[in-house]
């Protein structure tokens, strides 16, 4: 009996013994589930909050001088001279000798010079025409220009014209006109650089001129420009007067080869066409020319 009560005792402990241990290692096994979401959110928030005292900390410790003083710096930049505001010159000043089918010589200058920004900008612009056995003719001109679009310019101004006039019996006589200028400069489709302008002035006169022309790169020297000129009377009363309608045309094809961006020789052949003048009392008609030029020059650029 005894021995039967001793085997039951020792069995319920055994038995009592087993199921705390299956029950300690079970809630050990469920306890970091249960932890581990918690544990790792609160150390995740814990990590923000020193992340965002550490900025802000060091936010203090900027000083305020520094933060006026970047800002006043940034308030006191002129972004004008990001966009074209500053202000330049450049000068062209352009020699060619021409000579005709007749063999009679021509000496043509040109001397272009602009200052400004991009924006606004003072065109001077003076032509000079010196034939053979005849005195020089020239006109100049003074134009504002104004950026109206991004490859066009918009320009006024005057143009002052004088020349000496040939007569009968070996007399002369000079001939100076002022006229004022509206016109466009710009860079037309397929980068034709014109100029177009119109032109009234003294003695009921009226015109227009244009000027295009276009750079084809035949190596980064050597550079071919086809050309266009005309000169349109539309009426002139004056003294010596033009005839009306087309008074004058060349289009030519100009070589030239780049030494440096300020020093370039070039060759140039032309077919030039001029109406003539008109019979008035005090000069008789004369008639229309036409024929081909061929020439060189030498331009210089500041």
């Amino acid at each position: 009996m005894r021995i039967i009560n001793l085997c039951s005792k020792s069995v319920l402990t055994v038995s009592i013994f087993m199921i705390s241990g299956l029950v300690a290692a079970h809630e050990g096994h469920s306890m970091p589930m249960l932890d581990s979401p918690s544990s790792t959110t609160a150390s995740s928030d814990r990590l923000v909050i020193n992340m965002d005292s550490a900025d802000h900390s060091m936010r203090k410790m900027v000083p305020a001088s520094v933060q006026s003083d970047s800002e006043s710096s940034h308030q006191a930049h002129d972004h004008r001279t990001e966009h074209g505001a500053q202000v330049y010159a450049v000068a062209t000043v352009d020699n060619k000798w021409l000579i005709d089918e007749d063999g009679g010589g021509a000496l043509k200058s040109k001397l272009e010079t602009r200052i400004g920004t991009d924006e606004n900008k003072i065109f001077i612009k003076l032509h000079v025409d010196k034939h053979e056995s005849q005195d020089a003719a020239f006109d100049a001109k003074v134009l504002y220009s104004r950026m109206i679009l991004d490859f066009w310019d918009a320009q006024a101004g005057v143009r002052y014209r004088y020349e000496k006039v040939e007569l009968d019996h070996n007399r002369q006589d000079s001939a100076a006109k002022l006229d004022g200028v509206i016109g466009l400069h710009g860079m037309a489709p397929y980068f034709f650089e014109t100029d177009a302008y119109l032109y009234v002035g003294e003695d009921h006169f009226a015109g227009f001129s244009l000027e295009t022309e276009r750079d084809l790169l035949l190596t980064q020297k050597l550079i071919v420009k086809p050309y266009l000129e005309l000169d349109v009377v539309f009426n002139d009363d004056s003294k010596y007067a033009q005839k009306t309608g087309l008074s004058g045309a060349t289009a030519g094809l100009e070589t030239r080869y780049e030494i440096s961006k300020k020093i370039i020789p070039y060759l140039d052949v032309a077919y030039a066409y001029d109406k003539g003048n008109q019979h008035t009392d005090w000069q008789a008609e004369s008639f229309s020319e036409s024929g081909w030029v061929y020439g060189a020059g030498l331009r210089f650029k500041f």
